[in-house]
């Protein structure tokens, strides 16, 4: 297969995407056009270019972070490049009315702005200076703005350019608006492009090529009419997802005064789409739109990968943003990792189902972090999320997590149709009891995301919705433009209110704040089991049980179980209970804040020694974690 000697085909990564990892996407879609005997496309990493620019200007890389972290929540990253878009006084009073009643601190955003114009023309002119055919942008999240103003402007200054947008903001209708309203923008390419892109860099360099063949396609025909392709495609195959290609990103970061401020890390995919989403979509999530197919790469492949990368690259630090992990990967790829003679430190999205085993293999295969996707304690809401899973079942997960000294990070969502302020009034008694487990980063009501079944279906109870109001700080279209354009929008508040919610969140404050100091150790020594208290808020106590009786309902407590349950378990191991007097028994570990119940199971909540110190540290006013998936392509 011949190569072409030199590209002429540039991809930029806008802010405001992470600065510490490359993009997945720009590098995955290199090494498909390599692949195809295709020159690699050069990246340019505008958003690393960005923070130097606000280093220049006095700010930092922490006001970069608080933007590109959860600017998101409030369009804080796209308002600040709006002006540069739609002329400097566009969006100004919306947002500065916005940020009053959100109560929003502007400053430095507002500074940030002020740089913005100045910096997307030099973005322009450095792409132009490498004499590009075709400019591609990826856009996932914040970048959608900050995009379009570049490819303003180098169509403004090179119209000969062919500008191309994609990336997850572009999926579905989303893209085909944004293609029709911004004249600017010649091409956009919906949903996954690993062959799709090579595909149209090859049309438009052949003088017999069809952009009609060219599956999620928008593009202009002669008249300057568009015309959009809406065949899907055909999902990539595990054997079709690329090594992503990152020299250049690395050679970026280590020129970069970036460097000096944060570590890099590694960012790669084991799957895509998500497979319980393919069984119960979770009725609050968007993320995966019209990808939701799960596909995982064959186990070894990923972890020659992995070596790979990490041992070309010498950085120890990998997300792998798979929506989920493949389960069986607990008995494949992550045994295989743990035998790599490297300190690996990697970060996995998990579903809350995993025992205290699959926890045990995660540590030993280097997971020191996870998103497990818990949510809530209250089994009625994770019923109307379609979980699949209850609040002691999320317990455990934390408490064996816990256990191994592995990083939680999680998010307590509300505001679910239906949902009742006494169901949260039941766990949030029981909180206190779980100081020592690591706890969310906070509470947060949900959007109505689109691609989600909230959006899709109205009668779950999102029947009014509008385009989000930050939008129109952002984008000078018309609402009915906008509700084809946005990924988010208002609606009237559904489930508990703000003033329900208050005492979660004041339960909260203080597990966050007295977690660190916290631990509730269980032993089994010579026969005796010990429960060695040593909690924020509850006495220092040395519980000691060494009824043969009692430790086996405790060992059969580990795995969550109902009454009748345990009844029948303990009599079938020759420990029996009379059942008033199990229940009785039930009540006094409650009331000692050793258990946790919810839905008629009974759960014990001690962590057991043996494993990894905690290496997490909270801060004292945690942010809330923020659910981002980065889309591969």
């Amino acid at each position: 297969m011949s190569v072409e000697s030199s590209s002429r085909t540039v991809l930029v990564c806008m802010p405001w995407h992470e600065l510490s990892r490359p993009s997945l996407a720009l590098g995955v879609l290199k090494a498909s056009c390599v692949e195809h005997g295709m020159a690699e496309p050069i990246a340019y990493y505008a958003n690393i270019r960005w923070a130097e620019v606000l280093l220049d200007a006095g700010l930092t890389v922490p006001d970069y972070l608080e933007v590109s972290d959860g600017g998101f929540v409030h369009a804080l990253g796209e308002w600040v490049f709006a002006g540069a878009l739609n002329g400097q006084a566009f969006g100004i009073e919306q947002m500065a009315d916005y940020a009053r009643r959100h109560r929003i601190a502007l400053d430095p955003i507002s500074r940030m702005r002020e740089l913005a114009d100045e910096f997307v023309s030099s973005v322009a002119d450095e792409v132009l200076a490498m004499d590009p055919e075709i400019v591609g942008f990826t856009s996932t999240f914040s970048q959608s703005v900050p995009s379009l103003a570049v490819a303003k402007r180098i169509k403004q200054r090179a119209p000969e350019v062919r500008t191309l947008l994609g990336g997850y903001n572009c999926d579905g209708i989303m893209g085909v608006t944004l293609h029709r309203e911004f004249e600017f923008v010649d091409l956009v390419l919906r949903g996954e492009s690993d062959e799709t892109f090579p595909e149209l860099l090859g049309a438009l360099r052949s003088d017999h090529g069809e952009l009609g063949s060219i599956a999620g396609l928008c593009w202009r025909d002669a008249d300057g009419a568009q015309r959009v392709n809406d065949h899907r495609g055909t999902p990539v195959g595990p054997a079709d997802m690329r090594v992503p290609l990152f020299d250049d990103w690395f050679q970026t970061y280590d020129n970069s005064v970036v460097s000096e401020f944060t570590e890099p890390e590694l960012v790669l995919e084991s799957s895509r789409g998500c497979w319980w989403g393919e069984k119960h979509h979770c009725t609050f999530c968007g993320l995966n739109g019209s990808t939701m197919t799960y596909r995982a790469k064959e186990p070894s492949r990923f972890v020659t990968e992995l070596d790979h990368l990490v041992r070309k690259h010498r950085t120890l630090d990998v997300t792998v943003v798979d929506n989920i992990l493949d389960v069986s990967y607990l008995r494949t790829a992550l045994p295989e990792i743990a035998t790599m003679d490297i300190d690996l430190r990697l970060h996995y999205e998990i579903k809350a189902n995993i025992t205290a085993e699959q926890a045990a293999t995660l540590r030993a295969a280097k997971v020191w972090r996870v998103q497990p996707g818990i949510e809530s304690l209250v089994d009625d809401v994770l019923r109307r999320m379609d979980k699949g899973i209850g609040g002691v079942r999320n317990v455990r997960t934390l408490r064996d997590l816990e256990t191994e000294g592995i990083t939680v990070e999680w998010n307590w969502l509300y505001g679910f149709p239906g949902e009742s302020a006494d169901d949260y009034r039941r766990i949030i008694e029981q909180v206190p009891a779980l100081v020592h487990l690591q706890p969310p980063g906070g509470t947060a009501r949900i959007f109505l995301e689109r691609f989600s079944p909230n959006f899709d279906d109205p009668a779950i109870g999102f029947t009014e919705r509008a385009p989000a109001e930050r939008y129109h700080a952002v984008y000078d279209l018309d609402p009915r433009v906008l509700a084809d354009l946005v990924y988010e929008f208002d609606t009237p508040d559904q489930g508990i209110t703000d003033e329900q919610v208050a005492p979660l969140d004041a339960a909260i404050a203080v597990w966050q704040a007295r977690y660190p100091e916290s631990s509730l150790l269980r032993s089994d020594i010579d026969g005796v089991l010990i429960i060695r208290d040593r909690r924020f808020g509850w006495a220092a106590h040395d519980y000691v049980f060494t009824d043969p009786r009692e430790r086996e309902t405790w060992a059969e407590l580990e795995h969550g179980r109902t009454i009748p349950a345990l009844h029948r378990n303990l009599a079938s191991a020759g420990f029996p209970w009379n059942q008033a007097e199990l229940a009785e028994w039930l009540a006094a570990q409650l009331a000692n804040g050793l258990v946790f119940t919810e839905g008629g199971r009974w759960l014990g909540v001690a962590t057991t020694p043996g494993g990894i110190e905690r290496s997490i540290v909270r801060p004292e006013q945690p942010e809330p974690v923020l659910l981002r998936i980065e889309e591969p392509t």
